[in-house]
């Protein structure tokens, strides 16, 4: 079985595949002082609950946009799973797919393993938003090749950064109002949060669609994708496995080459 592992700026998720099975999957709090110890710990639990096992592991897939984690998580691989990781961005790893930037190398390994996921389960061109701590839009063409895309402030950013800069605004929970005006200060901050970053997803992706010059299908992904089904008809696809699904077909690439 293979353990995939993506590590971003606010969560890492280890999910394991049993071929093409997701078998499960589980998150914690990104934190490059965690230890593989400690890791191993709290992972291998929460597998017994699926009935899963540290010897039911043979492969392994790491993906990290903070590479202060990548020490401790390889480490984890090896010590605990007694096996050496693929880890994306390596010279040695092949993806599948050009990356067609002006500075190749800057490109987050999250926002290409998107980008090989949606090549292998949608139509292109397509356009991957990815809802997480930033919202990235990223653009493929007609060959599923990585083409460049946009990076915003993640919703939860722009709550932050509201609270610390308006004294008398409280704490609110991001959701989906039913009106667009707020009657008072929590739903008005509510409405401005949710459907002010449906407004910012329907407008970016009228312009990339524009400036692209053809039609392009658009999917959701990330931890937050799912808040936003439903809310706008030009998300066609919420997949919040999407990141996961990219790692597992990265992985097998490169196993059989």
């Amino acid at each position: 079985m293979l353990l995939a592992i993506n590590a971003n700026n606010t969560n890492t998720v280890f999910a394991i595949y049993d071929g093409t099975t997701l078998r499960g999957a589980w998150r914690c709090a990104t934190d490059p002082k965690r230890t593989a110890d400690e890791y191993v710990v709290w992972l291998t639990q929460l597998m017994a609950f699926d009935k899963l096992g540290r010897g039911d592991i043979d492969a392994a897939i790491l993906s990290s946009v903070v590479p202060a984690t990548v020490f401790n998580l390889k480490t984890l691989c090896r010590r605990y799973f007694h096996c050496d990781p693929l880890i994306v961005g390596d010279p040695g790893c092949e993806l599948g797919i050009e990356v067609l930037l002006d500075r190749p190398e800057e490109a987050g390994a999250d926002r290409l393993v998107n980008a090989v996921a949606g090549k292998d389960r949608y139509k292109t061109p397509l356009i991957v938003v990815d809802l997480g701590t930033a919202t990235t839009f990223d653009v493929l063409d007609k060959d599923g090749n990585y083409v460049g895309g946009v990076i915003a402030p993640g919703i939860n950013l722009s709550l932050q950064a509201l609270e610390m800069a308006a004294a008398k605004l409280p704490h609110v929970a991001i959701q989906r109002t039913e009106k667009i005006i707020g009657k008072s200060t929590v739903p008005a901050m509510q409405s401005g949060l949710f459907w002010g970053y449906v407004g910012l997803i329907e407008g970016l992706a009228a312009r990339i669609r524009s400036e692209f010059g053809a039609p392009m299908s658009v999917v959701a992904t990330g931890g937050l994708a799912p808040l936003f089904a439903g809310s706008t008809p030009i998300v066609e696809h919420i997949d919040p496995d999407l990141t996961l699904w990219g790692l597992y077909l990265i992985h097998k690439r490169n196993a059989a080459s």
